[in-house]
């Protein structure tokens, strides 16, 4: 009886290794994908590992982020709503399964940030105090994550130019955020670590 036990161990220990490589597999070359500009390939393959890996929040979190950034490269209404409505579908997926998942929350605020993008006039009053919110929960529930503080800091910088008011106080939080990625640890090699990059220039746009 001990050995059947061991045996089965031993078949589940295999299966589950087995799954976790090509889960890593997978990933990766989604990864590949994104990197050489290939955006739609990339979200049709995190949308595939999505499907078959529903206990991680990672892939449909890449299908929001890819569809998401792409949406700011076009002006076309048709595609941004296409894509935006894409990365919303992927995100509300695991926002059932964890409503205060921080990185989540910081996804939910640049999808809403697409759409204010695309067309401030008719969606910046309107999301603009939800983004804020966003915000707000996911720093209340971490408020060392850099992406957070990064992200509420830039969207208030667009805001404070468009009314004409002082970004000091915006450009010391990008400088807290800049230090925070630095000590930042991702969870898992997959687990959302971007953003340092994007704080740099903005750092370099508060120093001008």
């Amino acid at each position: 009886m001990k050995r059947l036990i061991f045996i089965v161990a031993l078949i589940i220990t295999g299966f589950a290794q087995a799954q976790q490589g090509r889960f890593e597999e997978g990933m990766g070359k989604a990864f590949q994908l994104w990197g050489e500009g290939k955006d739609k390939e990339a979200s049709d393959m995190f949308e595939r590992i999505a499907s078959a890996e529903k206990g991680s929040w990672l892939p449909n979190y890449y299908v929001a982020l890819v569809n998401t950034t792409s949406s700011f490269k076009t002006r076309d209404k048709e595609l941004v709503s296409a894509l935006l409505n894409k990365a919303q579908n992927a995100l509300d997926i695991e926002f059932i399964k964890d409503p205060n998942n921080v990185e989540l929350l910081v996804m939910q605020a640049m999808i809403d940030t697409g759409w204010v993008v695309f067309d401030p006039m008719t969606n910046g009053m309107k999301l603009s105090g939800k983004i804020m919110e966003t915000y707000g929960k996911a720093l209340a529930i971490a408020p060392d994550n850099p992406r957070a503080v990064f992200g509420k800091a830039e969207y208030e910088i667009g805001g404070a130019k468009y009314f004409g008011t002082d970004t000091k106080p915006m450009c010391a939080e990008i400088n807290r955020s800049i230090e925070l990625f630095a000590k930042f640890k991702p969870e898992t090699p997959f687990s959302p670590k971007w953003g340092l990059e994007r704080a740099l220039e903005a750092q370099k746009e508060c120093n001008k």
